[in-house]
């Protein structure tokens, strides 16, 4: 899941617990570049490098003011019904599903109009919509000046198949091939990140039985206990949960 370099160091150094024994690994959003430098695909320097510059892309992209996100959450807040209140919303602009998380959490984006105008749709439908507090619209198509920024960055990044394969984002499907990562990065700037699914895939196809979030909180672990109930998932937030988590395999 989301992967923080540091609690990968602690684990390979205090428990012997190497990332190279997982069966994949995966990040969301700009978590993505965490889990490839983490899975070795990335050399620690480039990711951050990338995701400086992914930042500043993005808010080059669309000016302060002009786009907007919101979180549409409740029982009745499904991937169908955002992307009905994100349709409604395109009658004033650019607005699509940029986050499917998990039934009862998805997340919309694009210009603050047609946000505005979905969020109205949504509520009709039977959501709550929150409006997020963010500096730009992210995973829409507002953020096409971004990706191409990031085609041409990541297309002189040194990018090697990582270990274990990655779940994309923009896939919700495993990958260790260098140069498919490479432009699937560069989808991820506009494309939806599908986190349901790749946990849905995960569990099912993947045949993964114990989740572990290292980074910082736990709101992916809440989700993987939401989306695959059956399965283990640990939080590694500190010494006692790292201890707990390398017990457990």
């Amino acid at each position: 899941m989301a992967v923080s370099l540091a609690t990968m160091a602690a684990l390979r150094k205090d428990f012997g617990v190497e990332v190279g024994r997982a069966a994949f690994a995966a990040g969301h959003s700009l978590g993505e570049y965490s889990a490839l430098a983490a899975a070795g695909a990335l050399s620690l320097g480039d990711a951050a490098r990338l995701l400086k510059l992914r930042g500043q892309a993005m808010q080059r992209a669309v000016p302060v003011g002009e786009g907007a996100m919101a979180s549409l959450i409740g029982p009745k807040s499904d991937v169908a019904l955002a992307e009905a209140a994100a349709a409604a919303g395109s009658a004033a602009g650019v607005c699509v599903v940029a986050n499917d998380n998990n039934a009862g959490n998805v997340v919309i984006s694009g210009a603050k109009a047609a946000v505005d105008l979905a969020i109205e749709k949504a509520k009709e439908l039977g959501a709550r919509a929150i409006p997020l507090n963010v500096s730009a619209p992210f995973h829409c198509p507002l953020m096409a000046p971004a990706a191409e920024e990031m085609a041409e960055a990541l297309g002189d990044a040194k990018i090697i198949a990582p270990r274990p394969p990655i779940v994309a984002n923009v896939t919700a499907r495993p990958t260790a091939n260098a140069e498919e990562i490479r432009r699937l990065l560069v989808e991820q700037v506009t494309g939806r990140v599908r986190w349901r699914e790749s946990m849905e895939w995960l569990a099912g196809e993947g045949g993964i039985t114990v989740f572990a979030e290292a980074g910082s909180g736990k709101v992916l672990t809440g989700i993987a206990k939401r989306i695959a109930p059956e399965a283990a998932a640990f939080a590694l937030n500190g010494p006692a949960d790292l201890e707990a988590f390398a017990k457990s395999l």
